[in-house]
């Protein structure tokens, strides 16, 4: 069926289900990337994790440690939470920083009154764990690939009274055009819309990021991927006074601390968008290169076009090839943990020319031993 032209709705019946129980049949909603890069992972060429290689930067990681002289004292949240609100052009109340995007997905399934919570997918598995941890029936809307994961907002059910979808989608790639995703705004409805790449697109095109004009808006950012910030944990959440209110109040005191509120102000300051949009232009070129690549092998489908930091590919044999490019040294991410997907799928991170070439060898290799 094509998300187009039907509502293709999978409702998953795990109320009060600890969310790292899953039956054979489902993914692992807790399964991510870093998985694959750690203990005897650790010495692979990371095409697993979407954090922006070479990263954080020399003058980040010394504006950071130099935030550590003031740990004696509880964290102050104004300096960063004005930095952010500048940076995006709203008031201050529009704002709530967060311990990545991952806190603010708690918040938002145990803050909000959910009654009929829709995840679109494929995207980001911790919005759906979230919600099913905090003891919601989440049903799923499945993006087909014949339609390059597009969405057609006809295919969220109408009564949904929060949907969250991604931008750029993880693991997809895909951009939905803003007016697509302004269509599934609603009164009496929270859209959730997670931009923690848009960031990597250049011109952030597409971001609802600075709209104030949708009912139910929230928009999640993470400043983990561009700068390589993952261990700090730091994002933010961007809605409506009376949204972050409430949001703010399920969070525990001083849930971010001073080193992570360093950085949200520093990253949010005119030098570092600077330097971030120059990495988004080097990032789309580095993409371009990775897709030219992968063009050259038969039978490999590459989904596209792509405007995040990683691509989608569909191959036969995807698992026997994950296998064998961790012989050769590399480490990719599996697609199969991420629903809408199967084991045939892989989401490759995209890197410098020179790593991608040196991928496109062993890719070569691991083609041919099969």
């Amino acid at each position: 069926m094509r998300a187009a032209r039907t509502s293709p709705v999978e409702r998953t019946k795990k109320r009060r289900r600890p969310a790292a129980m899953n039956t054979p049949s489902e993914p692992d909603l807790r399964h991510h990337g870093d998985v694959e890069v750690r203990g005897g992972g650790a010495e692979l060429t990371d095409l697993a994790v979407n954090v922006r290689s070479g990263t954080p930067p020399e003058w980040l990681r010394e504006h950071v440690a130099g935030s550590l002289d003031g740990l004696a004292a509880y964290p102050d949240g104004r300096a960063a939470r004005r930095a952010v609100a500048e940076r995006h052009g709203l008031p201050e109340e529009r704002v709530l920083l967060t311990a990545g995007a991952a806190e603010a997905f708690v918040l938002l399934a145990r803050a909000l009154p959910v009654r009929r919570p829709v995840v679109v997918h494929p995207q980001f598995t911790e919005p759906e764990a979230a919600l099913r941890a905090a003891g919601h029936e989440v049903e799923r809307v499945l993006l087909d690939p014949e339609d390059g994961f597009r969405l057609d907002p006809r295919a969220v059910p109408g009564d949904a009274d929060l949907v969250v979808v991604g931008n750029p989608t993880n693991p997809t790639s895909v951009l939905h055009p803003a007016q697509t995703l302004a269509q599934l705004a609603r009164p009496g409805r929270t859209l959730v819309v997670d931009e923690a790449f848009m960031d990597a697109v250049p011109g952030e095109r597409e971001s609802l990021a600075s709209r104030t004009d949708l009912p139910g808006l929230v928009v999640l950012r993470s400043l983990t991927k561009t700068w390589g910030l993952a261990g700090l944990r730091i994002g933010y959440i961007l809605a409506s006074p009376g949204a972050t209110a409430r949001l703010e109040r399920a969070q525990p005191l001083w849930p971010v601390s001073s080193p992570a509120l360093a950085a949200a102000e520093v990253c949010s300051a005119p030098p570092a968008l600077a330097e971030a949009a120059h990495a988004a232009h080097h990032l789309a070129s580095d993409r371009a290169h990775l897709l030219a690549a992968l063009s050259a092998f038969e039978g490999i489908e590459v989904f596209g076009p792509a405007a995040g930091p990683f691509v989608l590919v569909r191959m036969p044999n995807a698992v026997a090839v994950r296998s064998r490019l961790r012989g050769l040294g590399f480490a990719v991410r599996r697609g199969d943990t991420f629903p809408g997907l199967g084991p045939e799928y892989l989401r490759l991170a995209v890197r410098d020319r020179a790593t991608t070439d040196r991928f496109a060898e062993a890719l070569t290799l691991a083609l041919a031993d099969l």
